[in-house]
């Protein structure tokens, strides 16, 4: 993968990342898909869980190692488990943000091996 094919696939995990997570913005506090979806218990948040483990697999594509690779895995299934709590798991999901701590996690790796 060159250089700019690998800084578009980052952009493109970015950006999905933002979509689920930091969206919207309402009385100063960001959301994202993932935080509406959580709104059906259960449902919501296996649905939203698919984009995060595909941005996942994205990152293990990239050549991420296996340690970061189950950080990410972890902070989806908090995620997941955390936001199908009724009502609860809806202010959960506006405060973890678990898609942009695995960007985070994504860019951290990725600066440390250049």
């Amino acid at each position: 993968m060159t250089p700019a094919e690998r800084q578009r696939e980052l952009q493109r995990l970015d950006d999905l990342a933002r979509l689920l997570d930091a969206r919207f913005r309402l009385f100063g506090i960001r959301f994202g898909w993932d935080g509406i979806a959580s709104i059906v218990p259960g449902l919501g948040d296996a649905v939203t869980a698919l984009p995060g483990a595909w941005l996942i697999w994205r990152a293990s594509r990239l050549g991420v190692p296996r340690s970061v690779i189950l950080r990410m895995a972890a902070n989806c299934g908090i995620d997941l488990v955390g936001g199908s709590v009724p009502l609860l798991g809806t202010l959960f999901d506006v405060a973890f943000k678990s898609n942009l701590r695995n960007m985070a996690l994504l860019r951290r790796h990725l600066e440390e091996t250049r």
